[in-house]
């Protein structure tokens, strides 16, 4: 009998983190191996504001990629006095602007500390004008389990007030949000691996998993329902973004763990295995793939994922020189594998 087999054409990741250095060295041929592209995070130490940082950062990540056919789709760090002169010379290098409200998640120490539409209003009117989408950490700072549900009036806010504006709910955890979608029609949102299979008793419920902590952090069991059945559906206003979020094993089992799961190199494994069993792999390419290329406006080097069903042991750590990783699911079996990369 045949292996079942399944292909991924031009796989697309709106939300990765690759770090730097020797990190970036390490992790980021785990992306640029099986997919097409990226959307990457600006928040590195400093983070990246200037076109010269941008542009540097870039062909850092070309190198780690090697000969991998992938595009890195580099991001600002939100700042509320960008002019409108520097985005205009900035536009055609970036695919957006990140925003994160001020020490909220790792390295945003930086952020914007208050989001009243009036105090950001220069920002986004100039990004507005020139088409340059917003990408949105969407958490205040209130109890850990209702961030991102205090954040929604934020969201409508800036919608409400530049509804020209393309705005991505990055890494959307809660039923609410999935609500919100459908009300702005510039309202889109990228949602996690993680996200879709995990609840909070599954980082805390029993022993604590620290490979499974994230912010925002993993919600109630009718949350991940919400983010599934829309991801299965193929929800044409969700990507796939995996928020990959990579630390040194020595920082996430420790006290005070970073925050931060590791899901690049099994990703697209994962959602084969999760839309399989969910009888919707026919709407695995629009939601790793198809959707973004239209919100987004991208033309893509054509690149196939060959998918098998074979088992996968996934490796126990990830390393280079000094530097190490953990992935989600080290060490455990999983049901698809990569055949071929075309």
């Amino acid at each position: 009998m045949a292996e079942l087999t399944f292909e991924i054409n031009e796989p697309l990741d709106m939300h990765l983190h690759l770090r730097d250095a020797d990190m970036l060295k390490l992790v980021g041929p785990l992306t640029s191996k099986t997919f097409s592209g990226a959307l990457i995070m600006p928040n590195l130490v400093p983070p990246i504001t200037t076109k010269e940082a941008l542009l540097s950062y870039k062909q850092r990540i070309k190198e780690a990629s090697k000969d991998d056919k992938f595009e890195p789709y580099v991001t600002l760090f939100f700042k509320n006095d960008y002019s409108y002169e520097f985005l205009s010379d900035v536009k055609n290098d970036i695919i957006g602007i990140k925003l994160y409200p001020a020490g909220i998640t790792t390295n945003s120490e930086t952020g914007v500390a208050s989001m009243d539409v009036e105090v950001l209003r220069p920002t986004l009117e100039s990004m507005s004008k020139l088409g340059i989408p917003l990408c949105i950490h969407g958490e205040t700072n209130g109890f850990v389990m209702d961030r991102e549900k205090e954040f929604m009036p934020i969201y409508e806010s800036i919608a409400k007030s530049f509804p020209d504006l393309k705005i991505i709910m990055e890494h959307i955890t809660t039923k609410d949000a999935i609500e919100l979608l459908d009300k702005y029609d510039n309202l889109f949102a990228t949602v996690t691996l993680h996200h879709l299979i995990i609840t909070l008793d599954d980082v805390a419920g029993g022993m604590l998993n620290p490979h499974l902590f994230c912010k925002p952090i993993a919600k109630r069991p009718e949350d991940r329902s919400a983010l599934l059945n829309a991801a299965l559906k193929a929800h044409p206003k969700l990507m796939f973004g995996s928020d990959s979020a990579p630390h040194p094993k020595h920082k996430k089992e420790c006290c005070g763990c970073a925050a931060g799961v590791f899901t690049s190199p099994i990703a697209l494994q994962v959602l084969t295995e999760l839309f399989e069993k969910h009888n919707a792999l026919d709407k695995l390419n629009a939601f790793v793939s198809l959707n973004a290329q239209r919100i987004y406006n991208l033309s893509l080097e054509k690149k196939t994922i060959k998918l098998v069903k074979k088992d996968f042991v996934v490796p126990a750590i990830y390393e280079y020189k000094n530097e190490n990783v953990v992935p989600m699911y080290a060490g455990e079996t999983i049901s698809w594998s990569i055949e071929s990369i075309n």
